[in-house]
């Protein structure tokens, strides 16, 4: 029968504003938690660009409200009230129409009680969002669509829109940046490459990008990435599985449902299973 925990394995964590959670989960399905905190919020100085497009809204400049994240449109209404009214925000919210990537974005705006046009099937990643856009009545040809982006900018969404003929726009509160200090990141590095790791848990797409970055700066990412491949890799979900693929490593374990709790008990409880199997092959 597999193990239904980590049995003492040492399991990296990227994680930032959730780092002692996760840790305290981890060591709950008895595992032994390295946090390497692989980001932080940067919030944009300057909010003139979000300011704007909450003028042209009320003004009725666009068309189609795509929200990509539920942390990002709270983070984007609470700059919107600091300055201008909240009410009349939502009231031309509701004017026009408005897409979800997926739950998050969708409980908030049903929070505001704004209703949506469109919501991206599971996975809920932005092709799936992408396609459902596309079964919009008349398309995306013409209309005049502002994106709320939510720390890394996802270039090839934006992109697909502007080949369907859409104008867009991308509304951004907060970025992604490198922690303070990296040398938490660069000692997890060091120790995944010494096989002193077996298991890494990503939550986020950016974790990946942020890893891979400072492991080219220490000019060990081919090190990196055959080391990766004989521990357990787990995703939180499919967008961070893309860009774990697209980074050269597989993905071993996604939950049943995208969330942390689920992520850790789920990766505990296939953990001997997966690295038996990484063992013989």
């Amino acid at each position: 029968m597999p193990l239904k925990n980590f049995d003492g394995r040492r399991v990296l964590s990227l994680e930032n504003r959730r780092s002692s959670e996760l840790a305290r989960l981890i060591e709950i399905y008895r595992g032994v938690p390295f946090s390497a905190p692989a980001m932080r919020e940067v919030p944009v100085e300057e909010n003139d660009e979000t300011l704007q497009f909450s003028s042209d809204l009320t003004h009725g400049c666009i068309d189609l409200v795509v929200f990509l994240t539920g942390a990002g449109a709270k983070a984007l209404l609470k700059v919107i009230e600091e300055k201008q009214s909240r009410e009349d925000f939502l009231r031309a919210l509701r004017s026009v129409k408005v897409a979800a990537r997926g739950p998050k974005p969708l409980a908030v705006l049903r929070e505001w009680d704004v209703p949506t046009s469109v919501v991206a099937p599971e996975p809920c990643t932005w092709r799936e969002l992408l396609r459902a856009l596309d079964e919009m009545p008349g398309g995306l040809l013409g209309l005049r669509v502002a994106v709320q982006e939510y720390g890394a900018p996802n270039t090839e969404f934006i992109e697909a829109l502007r080949e369907r003929g859409a104008n867009i726009r991308t509304v951004t509160v907060y970025q992604w940046a490198l922690p303070e200090n990296t040398a938490p990141l660069r000692d997890a590095i060091a120790s995944t490459i010494k096989g002193e790791v077996d298991a890494a848990l990503f939550t986020t797409g950016v974790q990946v990008v942020h890893l891979f970055r400072i492991a080219e700066e220490m000019r060990v990412r081919p090190d990196l990435q055959r080391a990766l491949a004989k521990i357990l890799i787990a995703s939180i979900g499919p967008s961070t599985s893309e860009a774990l693929r697209h980074a050269g490593i597989a993905v071993d374990l996604e939950p049943t449902h995208p969330k942390m709790g689920v992520l850790v008990k789920e990766a505990a409880e296939r953990s001997d299973e997966i690295l038996s199997l990484k063992v013989r092959n």
